[in-house]
């Protein structure tokens, strides 16, 4: 039987990316991102709701995300889905986490001629840079 795990999120940035390296020099970038709909409740008046998504970029994603998004920023982001728990004090945590693969830059003004994909096909143990000829920018 086939399986898939692929997120598709189009929203706004909540505060500005927050990049590290790890020993290894990998860049990974963390941020989240608003996505709202709006529905009708039982009296046909429109509510929205707001739902919040931690997503992590590695290698040259995570780089480029760092450098041009900030809060604010309207993006679309492809990706899967990672599930983690540990246990802390006796009590169980749990986190939901969007590994962006693809992530496009939305919002540019509309002077500037630019593609705005930004793609990685890395992952934590295959990190594969981008070169400067593939960059949106």
């Amino acid at each position: 039987m086939a399986s898939l795990n692929k997120v598709i999120l189009i929203g706004n940035l909540g505060g500005d990316p927050e990049l590290r390296k790890t020993s290894g020099d990998l860049s990974i970038a963390q941020f989240s991102i608003a996505t709202s709909e709006k529905r009708k409740d039982e009296s046909g008046n429109f509510q929205e709701k707001t739902e919040w998504h931690k997503i992590v970029a590695f290698g040259r994603t995570a780089e480029i995300v760092s450098e041009y998004l900030k809060k604010g920023s309207s993006v679309c982001i492809e990706g899967k889905i990672q599930y983690s728990s540990w246990e802390k004090d006796g009590q169980k945590h749990y986190k939901t986490e969007i590994i962006a693969n693809n992530l496009v830059m939305l919002g540019k003004k509309s002077n500037e001629s630019s593609n705005n994909n930004v793609s990685d096909n890395s992952d934590v143990s295959n990190s594969s840079e981008t070169s400067e000829d593939d960059l949106p920018f």
